[in-house]
């Protein structure tokens, strides 16, 4: 089954993939390797902005951090042409505008987690890093990034 098959199945529909925000590059091919730069979470061509354990809940932390994995799958598919290159995700990085107290940053990065293993099964499996921070870019509540095993030149 492709991927663009596996999509459809899940009722899944990509977003555009989005224009850098500064002096960067979205997506770095590179040795076999994608390095997909830090996605913000856009639900409904909205910012989800706000900081867990103030005013975002875990639950809306949770699908922010899968609209960055669905923006990390739009910039893959823009980048190389087609997700079937996608030989694995290798590691994600999830960054969390976290209240000092707040200590769910796990569960929140769980929701681009568990899009990376419904659309690519066990090549879905990654390491990965869940991190708070005080702030975010624009005020995001979520960011994450990848890096992607790919095939083909």
């Amino acid at each position: 089954m492709t991927i663009d098959a596996r999509l459809q199945e899940l009722g899944i529909a990509l977003p555009k993939a989005a224009a850098p925000v500064a002096s960067y590059v979205p997506v770095v091919v590179e040795g076999g390797f994608a390095h997909v730069s830090g996605q913000l979470p856009f639900v409904d061509g909205e910012l989800v902005t706000g900081r867990l354990g103030q005013d975002v809940s875990l639950e809306d932390g949770t699908a922010a951090a899968r609209a960055c994995g669905l923006m990390i799958l739009a910039q893959l598919e823009a980048a190389l042409g087609s997700l079937d290159r996608v030989k694995r995700i290798v590691k994600l990085g999830g960054f969390v505008n976290s209240a000092a107290d707040f200590t769910d940053q796990p569960k929140v990065v769980n929701g681009a987690s568990d899009l990376m293993m419904e659309v690519f099964g066990d090549a879905g499996k990654h390491a990965r890093a869940a991190v708070g921070v005080p702030a975010l870019p624009l005020g995001a509540a979520v960011e994450v990034d990848a890096v992607v095993a790919i095939s083909g030149d």
